[in-house]
Parts: structure tokens; sequence; C-alpha cells
């Protein structure tokens, strides 16, 4: 490809898209953007369009679209409306690749939509894999397309892989900080606030995220994310504890070797891995220091305080509509706690009742999926109305 190859960003205006952004402008000649999205944070997508450049640009949340003047559009950009402007946006034929940074199942639909139309998938949005796993990664092999993984983790075991095939691997093992309550015991937890849960230790991300973090939810998702995208049975899967952040994930091989990727945590090394790939450039992400590095530490995860992760590893062996009614609940469970109508604890919870009470089909259509996301969403807004109640009652 002889220019820039033409990106387009869905959730430009999150952590991992503003990110994305500064690795684009980093290596200016190979990437430029094309297309820029988000759901309400008009004034500072208006602002990323018009220092990128962008093309065209979507707002998801209609009210906020409206709001938008032509006025107020950079020279040469313009806005898509519409419950299909994503799709309108991704299936672009000068649409080189796509990165989807939606947090949320919310992020499915672009997703898919870029695989439907031949276009390689950049993936920082685990929950199209958690929620649609099988689905997504049949339709990316009859498209003969790739997804990219933009996870550090994620993106670890990708690099990892590639040296050996893949039925010389016994296993693979995702690294973890353990997040801000590490060590912690579930009576520590209680009552955990808003602001300790999003204080993480080593990463900078959005609420969501942080919170997914806390109660090793992320690390779960991640299982399930891993389980799909590398085809892998849910026994291969393993978790460890690693503050440090510094080695993002292991491969192990059937000769005992064990190759593993590391860098200092910043989210832009996968970012640019996921765009450049195969080639490896020189970027924005700083290297390692050996000469300061002193020790790296690893721990056993201790499910009965996070329980999260133990859900999760059972998601991951069931397989069907379970991660996508894991995922709804979490999605749901979190938004609750943010907004303190749950406590921390009850998060997992949340998983857990859900998960239980749900009809489960070992092979759902995309669909039936989309029904139990729905399904869940109500399910958990109804347990928590009659939680507080009860306890507003005693």
């Amino acid at each position: 490809m002889n220019r820039p190859k033409r990106i387009v960003v869905l959730g430009s205006t999150g952590s991992i898209g503003i990110s994305t952004l500064d690795v684009i402008e980093s290596l200016p000649g190979r990437l430029e953007v094309f297309g820029l999205s988000a759901h309400s944070k008009v004034k500072e997508l208006l602002e990323q369009a018009k220092k990128h450049k962008a093309k065209f640009i979507v707002v998801s949340d209609a009210e906020s679209a409206a709001k938008i003047g032509l006025s107020e559009l950079p020279q040469g950009c313009q806005l898509l409306s519409g419950a299909d402007a994503v799709i309108k946006l991704v299936q672009m034929a000068e649409v080189d690749m796509v990165v989807s940074a939606i947090v949320g199942a919310a992020g499915i639909e672009g997703t898919w939509a870029a695989l439907e139309a031949g276009k390689p998938v950049g993936l920082a949005n685990k929950e199209t894999l958690v929620v649609a796993g099988p689905l997504v990664m049949e339709l990316a092999r009859k498209k003969g397309v790739a997804i990219l993984p933009i996870d550090s983790e994620h993106s670890a075991i990708f690099q990892a892989m590639q040296s050996g095939p893949k039925e010389s691997i016994t296993k693979i093992v995702l690294t973890g900080s353990g997040g801000p309550f590490r060590g912690k015991k579930a009576f520590e937890l209680e009552q955990v606030t808003v602001e300790e849960a999003l204080k993480h230790p080593t990463w900078q991300m959005g609420p969501k995220i942080s919170i997914d973090s806390a109660t090793l939810m992320n690390k779960a998702l991640e299982v399930i994310e891993a389980r799909w995208l590398f085809d892998l049975d849910a026994s291969q899967i393993e978790v460890i504890l690693h503050p440090e952040s510094m080695i993002h994930s292991f491969v192990e091989f059937v000769d005992g070797s064990v190759m593993a990727q590391a860098s200092p945590p910043d989210m832009r090394l996968p970012i640019q891995y996921a765009l450049t790939y195969p080639e490896r450039v020189p970027g924005p992400t700083r290297k390692l220091d050996w000469q300061s590095l002193k020790a790296w530490h690893f721990e056993q995860p201790d499910l009965e305080t996070f329980p999260a992760l133990k859900i999760g590893l059972e998601v991951a062996r069931m397989g069907g509509t379970c991660g996508a009614i894991l995922n709804a609940a979490n999605e749901v469970a979190v938004d609750r706690f943010l907004k303190g109508e749950l406590a921390f604890l009850d998060i997992a919870k949340a998983a857990r009742t859900a998960l239980d009470h749900h009809n489960f089909s070992p092979t759902p259509s995309l669909a039936d999926l989309f029904q139990c996301d729905r399904w869940a969403r109500q399910e958990i807004i109804r347990w928590t109305s009659k939680k507080n109640q009860t306890a507003q009652a005693q």
C-alpha cells in the first residue's frame, strides 16, 4: 500500500479511542483517520475531527447529534446520522481498517458490520467476543479478514503464539494487576466507595473498565474473549496476578518453553501493533528500562474474595448464551454501583443471579443473544430495585 492506511475509530472519545488517535498521529504517512464515532461527547468529537482531518463523524445519541449545526463541522467533514450510521461508515469502500473501541455490548454492531464488509478489525471491545464469540469468529473466517486484539493481554498472547503452531500450545496465562483491592478480603470490601474502586494502580482507563478491574470481572471477560479469539479449550486458559503489569501474558508450549511479551503498561503499544501488523515500527511508547528493574512478582488470584473471575471461568466452559447474560448483567450492575444504588460486592452477585435464572441455550443465534442481553438487563434492574426496597424496609 503506497498510501496511508485509512482508519475508522469507533468510540474515539473514550480512553482507547484517544490512545488510538495518538498512535495514528505519531505515524504520519502510515496511518490516517478516515472516520470517528462517539455516543454523546460532541465537543470532544468535533475537536478530534478537526485535528485529525476526519472525513466522516457519527454521533450515536440522536439528541446529541441533533444539536450539531452544519457550521460546527470541520471543513471537509460530514456528519452521518440515523440508526445505521455506524454501519454506513465502516462499510465505506475507502475504509482499510476499523478500530472497535466502544465500551460494552453497544460495540457489537459496528464490529459485525465491519467484518461483514471484509474490513480487518482492531478489537478493543471485548464484549463482542464475550457475547457472540463463535458467531463473530465464524464470520471473520467466512470473510477472510483478521481480528487483531488491542487488549494488552490478548495482544501479548497473539504475539507469543507466533513462536509455534497452535497445536503445540498447552496453555495460555493471562496476567492481571489485581486491581486496587489486591490482597484484600471480602469483609474489607463491604463499604468500598466508587472513588476507591476507580483508583487503578497501573492503568488509566474509563470508569466501567476501572470497576471491572477492581472486581476482576475484566479478567473474567478476557478469559472468555481469549477462549473464542484463539480457539482454545477453556481448560487451557489460566490467570495469574502480576502487580507490576510489565508482563502482559504468557504462552506455554508442549516442550515446556514459555513465551511472554513484556513492555511498560501503555495501551498505545498493543494499539500500534494491531494497526501496523505484521510490521513493527518505532512509535510513541517508552521502552523498558532494564537498568532500573528490581523484581517482578506473581501470585494466584483469590477466587473467594473476587468471585467474578470464578464466574468468568465457568462461563468460558459453558459457552452458549452465558456470555451474553454475564456481560449484560455486569454492565447494569456496574452502572448501578457507579450511581450509588448497588454495593461493590453485589456486582458479582448480580451476575450470578442472572446466570442462575436464565434459560440456557448452547447454540444461540445472534438474535437470541440480543434477546438474552435485553432480558439480563431487565432482570438486574428488577433485582436491584427489589434489593433496595428490602433494605429500606428493614
